[in-house]
């Protein structure tokens, strides 16, 4: 290090030379681990609609009973997703993701072991809570590390792992839940694993550089950003990778003091450019972290992000849920039921890897509201369907559009907020979903009752039609830097 320190002007903040790499190694393992995490998740999720269809038939269980044990996991989720983003926003994403991996891992081991409902209610909460929280926390995360130009395909790609989590799940469900009465507790042993797993996401994921920098963690902000250079065969400014790792090691402990960087550094820590949406928003001095996602620069977005979420969440878990149990009830046997599901859940990985592509080239809200009109139409097909070749080609075209829409969701949502409060703010949508993701398991027994399978499905297809209106309002952030 010289004596004279180059100029803000000079010198490119941490941020910018995050955002500048093109993608390295460091990237792919950071979206692997993140991933095999989002596997995890919806691996537990989906079982769940395999063990209330044998439930109904072990247990005797009515149909509204089961959908309590459904809603109470969602339950959990909407509590889950509203404080883990706030716990986030204070003690960072890492943290919170090893976190909440073990909670819901052995809440999930533990359901196993449940003798009735009631316990089973219980700990799918613990579970919920688990899982809501770390499924916004893991996106921002991957988010606030991926370069611009490619940040949403990245969190399309991190959502694509739910595809594989649900086709892991629909697999259990047709190989070991009908294997006997106890199949159901089985599967569910199998989702401790996540438990183990959040040992290595402790130890192997970085925390994000944009958090670092709003906490004035300055010289572990310089630490992560150097690594990823290292991962590299050459740096931002010409150095190799051995040489960024070794100045970063090699760094005097001053580099906590934020007087010690460059200026552009400091500033870039968690003062918003001018005309950015953080911008425009008041100063959040004074203000709790839930408030400011209504102050005057996003109170638009946030409203319209809430209604996107809770439509989607509650036309996807209605549907997809009971999926196996509407199939059986319709005269299909429990097995043929499953086998079902596990096909028309293929479709999910395409429309994922369709998404994937064009929220670069159309960008977030183009695709988010086309594969919203699209998962309409499906439902609407699903409810018009009257054999299984037509139940199979909507159920397939439902899973593709559906799942779409989710990657496009959960690209567009980190981008809409500011750091400080950015993990709340895809925390708290993500909350609101949930709430809807608990009144649709109950509804749909009702729903069912009064008009069949048709009027259920056009129900789903009214509310995504809500939820594509409600994408058209979202602000389009593609392409630019993270505020």
């Amino acid at each position: 290090m010289t004596d004279t320190a180059p100029s803000a002007a000079a010198t490119p903040t941490l941020t910018e030379r995050l955002d500048g790499l093109p993608v390295t190694r460091r990237h792919t393992r950071l979206l692997l681990g993140s991933g095999v995490g989002w596997t995890f998740d919806a691996m537990d999720v989906g079982l769940i609609s395999f063990v209330i269809a044998q439930l109904g038939v072990v247990w005797g269980t009515t149909d509204g009973r089961l959908g309590w044990v459904a809603s109470a996991g969602f339950a959990g989720m909407a509590v889950g997703a509203a404080l883990g983003g706030l716990l986030a926003d204070r003690i960072g994403r890492r943290q919170v993701f090893a976190l909440t991996l073990l909670v819901y891992g052995l809440a999930t081991g533990a359901s196993a072991l449940a003798g009735g409902v009631a316990v089973l209610m219980a700990l799918r909460f613990v579970v919920g809570l688990g899982l809501g929280a770390e499924l916004p926390v893991a996106s921002t995360l991957v988010s606030e590390f991926a370069p611009p130009r490619i940040r949403g395909r990245a969190v399309v790609v991190l959502e694509s792992f739910w595809a594989v989590g649900w086709i892991l799940a629909a697999l259990v469900g047709y190989l070991v839940v009908p294997s006997g009465d106890d199949g159901w507790r089985w599967a569910l042993a199998l989702g401790a694993l996540p438990a183990l797993y959040a040992v290595v996401v402790r130890r192997g994921l970085p925390e994000s550089v944009r958090f670092l920098q709003s906490r004035g963690r300055h010289a572990e902000a310089e630490r992560v950003v150097a690594d990823f250079e290292g991962s590299r065969a050459v740096g931002h400014d010409g150095r190799t990778g051995a040489q960024v790792r070794d100045e970063a090691a090699s760094a005097p402990a001053a580099a906590d003091v934020p007087a010690a960087l460059p200026a552009a550094d400091v500033v870039a820590a968690d003062v918003p450019a001018p005309g950015t949406p953080a911008a425009d928003a008041p100063a959040t001095a004074g203000r709790t972290r839930l408030g400011a996602l209504f102050a005057p620069g996003l109170r638009r977005r946030t409203i319209a992000l809430w209604v996107v979420w809770f439509a989607v969440n509650f036309s996807y878990y209605g549907a997809f849920i009971w999926l196996p149990s509407l199939l059986a009830a319709d005269g299909h046997t429990l097995v043929r039921s499953f086998e079902y599901t596990l096909i028309i859940t293929l479709g999910q990985l395409p429309g994922y890897a369709v998404a994937a592509v064009l929220v670069e080239r159309w960008g977030r809200r183009s695709t988010l509201a086309t594969f919203l009109a699209g998962s309409a139409l499906a439902a609407g097909l699903f409810a018009l369907a009257a054999g299984d070749a037509q139940i199979i080609g909507a159920g397939l075209l439902l899973s593709f559009f559906n799942l779409g829409a989710w990657g496009a969701l959960y690209a567009v949502t980190p981008e809409l907020y500011p750091t400080r409060v950015r993990t709340t703010g895809a925390g708290w949508a993500a909350g609101i979903g949930r709430t809807a993701s608990i009144l649709a398991p109950l509804l749909v027994p009702h729903l069912r009752a009064a008009g069949g399978t048709g009027l259920l499905f056009a129900v789903f297809a009214a509310v995504f039609v809500v939820a594509a209106l409600g994408a058209l309002a979202l602000p389009e952030r593609a392409g630019a830097s993270l505020d």
